[in-house]
């Protein structure tokens, strides 16, 4: 009963998931901490399905890094390549069969975008074997298996860094920072940015604010809840906000442009991605380079080397960082610089929590 109910839901699947759009070809530093079992022969004709995460493509952030790595990939390996969107506030069960919807379809290389997929991947990567899966920003026991490729990063570090480009830019000694959903990876996003501010300026105040709790992960991908956290926080005067908050982070740059303050983007260079009206009040990024992690692992299925276990992406392998985009670190890049190689070389350790 269940072959015939996947068969199907593999008939269905073409029309549930979208073909990939221009390729791109960012730069891709080696990623560091790889670990597990077995790699395989290289392969041809690979087929990668890719699962969004909330938000999805166009959310100028966490799925477009995603989706740059992919398209990297299909420009250099020929790929064939499937995305598969996610909804707010869907169920387990909706991830699960997400993932199945991919596999049945013939994608036998499955990228799961997001920490939201940690159960499902485990679940569905053990029911098959035969595939092979990555996960972006998680390494639990939920999600790690002799055919997953976990892919984390040290966004604590990246964001330690735009931390102290905030401190050393705000005029009014009090930032603000804006997390999508109160989980313990955004939470180390907030203890970095924290970490870093106080390094420049101990006594500098900080302002917290995250737009959901889960398992409501809505706080990804509302605009409207995004614009009205960091209204309020420019209203007590806050000049700079720092947002990791995915599609809701719109929301806190148009609250910026409106108060005529500062904001810091995350994931990708959003001064260049964000919607053009407001770019300009974006003084830098926190880059996670979810791009790399994507195509690193699309690579090692083409050259043969997959290897399950995690690999970490931090500041030693450039899979974390800030943008200069505007020019607006130009006065501090030094600074910033010597930050950066006090982390690599363990002189400074940025907490998590």
């Amino acid at each position: 009963m269940r072959q015939v109910i996947r068969i199907a839901i593999a008939a269905t699947a073409a029309l549930a998931l979208t073909a990939c759009s221009t390729p791109t070809t960012p730069a891709a530093p080696a990623a560091s901490g790889s670990s597990a079992p077995a790699s395989s022969a290289p392969a041809a004709n690979v087929k990668v399905g890719l699962a969004f995460d909330v938000g999805g493509r166009g959310d100028q952030s966490f799925n477009d890094s995603a989706i740059v790595g992919l398209e990297k990939a299909k420009a250099e390996f020929g790929v064939e390549t499937k995305e598969a969107a996610a909804t707010a506030g869907e169920a387990e069960s909706a991830r699960e069969e997400r993932l199945n919807q991919l596999v049945d379809a013939g994608f036998d290389n499955v990228v799961a975008v997001g920490f939201a997929y940690a159960t499902a991947v485990g679940k569905v990567a053990k029911e098959n074997p035969d595939v092979k899966f990555a996960i972006v920003d998680d390494a639990s026991e939920a999600s790690t298996g002799a055919n997953i490729m976990n892919l984390t990063f040290a966004a604590n570090q990246g964001s330690f860094l735009v931390g102290a480009a905030a401190a050393l830019k705000t005029k009014s000694d009090h930032i603000g920072f804006v997390g999508g959903v109160e989980t313990d990876l955004i939470k180390a996003f907030g203890a970095g940015y924290s970490a870093g501010a106080k390094a420049v300026k101990p006594d500098i105040k900080i302002d917290t604010k995250y737009l959901t709790q889960p398992p409501d992960f809505s706080g990804f991908n509302s605009v409207d809840k995004g614009k009205a956290a960091a209204e309020g926080m420019y209203q007590n005067g806050v000049d700079i906000v720092f947002q990791a908050a995915g599609g809701s982070g719109g929301g806190v740059f148009t609250a910026a442009k409106a108060a005529k303050k500062w904001a810091i983007g995350v994931d990708s260079d959003q001064a260049k991605t964000a919607a053009p009206a407001v770019q300009s009040v974006i003084i830098t990024s926190m880059i996670k380079r979810v791009d790399t992690g994507v195509y690193t692992f699309i690579k090692s299925i083409h050259d043969g080397t997959f290897k399950a276990g995690n690999t970490v992406f931090d500041l030693k392998v450039d899979g974390v960082g800030y943008s200069t985009t505007g020019g607006m670190m130009d006065d501090i890049k030094d600074k910033l610089e010597a930050y950066k190689a006090d982390i690599i070389s363990g002189k400074i350790s940025v907490p998590e929590k």
